[in-house]
């Protein structure tokens, strides 16, 4: 399974936010300074993960990723009272942790494409892929601790357990790939999601509130509300996955189901305990190869054991969830509504 960017790109309106907007013309002046330490030839590996060059080293045009997780830790900053200026380094040391687990877990997926152009193991070879993982993480530590501002050890002690609960996530996920007797509870999947892809948007989100010096307890509070997020985020991506528009998500048609991939839908199909999850269940107990007739024939098994249902379902009740967790307490309204218009953007794509 393949952990969500954007989950994947986002439509023309999303692009225009004006949380995106800010990350997109703070952050690359600073990762870029960052990635030169690491010298040209795996500077240039990183650059090209981060979408700040091209292939051949060149500068790419306009903004380098996507950034929307640095996003959320500018508009959680500002909307408990903090600034940009001070927050973004650690907005900077969530896109250099999210990039590393990119390029880690293409590698150990297989996967071969991402942002609609080769991943950088497939570029550049697995061991230099490997590498720039590894050095994209210890930039994001050091471009964390340089400030020193009163916030810097507490938000590095956040980024190292974020790490190790990535670590755990992904380990989950490899794991359910390669397991195929057993069948993999609803709640073992979403503990999955919370660690691979939940627990890097609460810290994110948790180390924009800490920069501010919010109350005692808000930094807890955000850091559920960007975990809950997170996991709606992935299984939105894992819904695109699966019935997802070629042309916006960047993956082949059905590429998720002929990888036999358990992702969320998949694993809430299983286990609903209806004639197609039987069906389903020996499409994925067998090695075959799938053709294209049969990756469309177990994509609507998927739907109807109610995979697609429950997944969306569970999104929408993630998200709601995550504001509760907010409710009450005395946010800037501009900020809390960009958050609100975010988070809409990324929740609301279903196809």
């Amino acid at each position: 399974m393949t952990t969500a960017e954007a989950p994947t790109p986002l439509p023309g309106p999303g692009l225009a936010h004006p949380g995106v907007a800010q990350a997109r013309q703070l952050l690359p002046p600073l990762l870029r300074d960052r990635v030169a330490r690491l010298g040209s030839e795996l500077g240039a590996i990183c650059a090209y993960q981060l979408g700040l060059c091209d292939a051949q080293g060149e500068p790419a045009q306009g903004h380098g990723g996507k950034l929307i997780r640095p996003a959320f830790t500018l508009l959680c900053s500002a909307a408990t009272g903090g600034s940009a200026a001070e927050v973004l380094p650690a907005a900077a040391a969530v896109e250099l942790l999210h990039n590393a687990s990119l390029i880690h877990d293409d590698i150990m997926d297989g996967d071969r494409s991402r942002r609609h152009r080769p991943t950088a193991w497939v570029r550049f070879g697995v061991p230099r892929a490997l590498l720039a993982g590894d050095a994209l993480i210890a930039l994001g530590f050091e471009v964390l601790a340089e400030p020193r501002q009163p916030a810097t050890a507490a938000a590095i002690a956040d980024l190292a357990g974020t790490l190790r609960r990535l670590a755990i996530g992904q380990d989950g996920d490899l794991r359910f790939e390669r397991e195929t007797e057993r069948e993999i509870a609803v709640d073992e999947c979403l503990a999955m999601l919370g660690g691979k892809t939940g627990a890097l948007l609460g810290c994110a989100c948790r180390m924009g509130v800490r920069h501010a010096g919010a109350p005692p307890g808000w930094a807890d509070a955000f850091d559920g509300f960007g975990r809950h997020l997170g996991v709606a985020f992935q299984i939105v991506d894992d819904v695109l996955g699966i019935w997802g528009d070629p042309s916006v998500t960047g993956k082949p048609v059905g590429s998720d189901v002929r990888a036999r991939k358990k992702s969320a839908p998949v694993v809430a199909a299983l286990r609903a305990g209806t004639p197609a999850s039987a069906h389903l269940s020996r499409w994925y107990a067998s090695a075959e190869p799938l053709t294209d007739d049969q990756v469309g024939t177990v994509t609507a098994l998927i739907e109807e054991a109610g995979g697609r249902y429950w997944a969306l379902a569970e999104a929408d009740r993630r998200v709601a969830a995550a504001w509760d967790l907010l409710d009450g307490l005395p946010l800037d309204p501009a900020a809390r509504r960009d958050l609100v218009d975010l988070t809409t953007t990324l929740t609301a794509r279903r196809h």
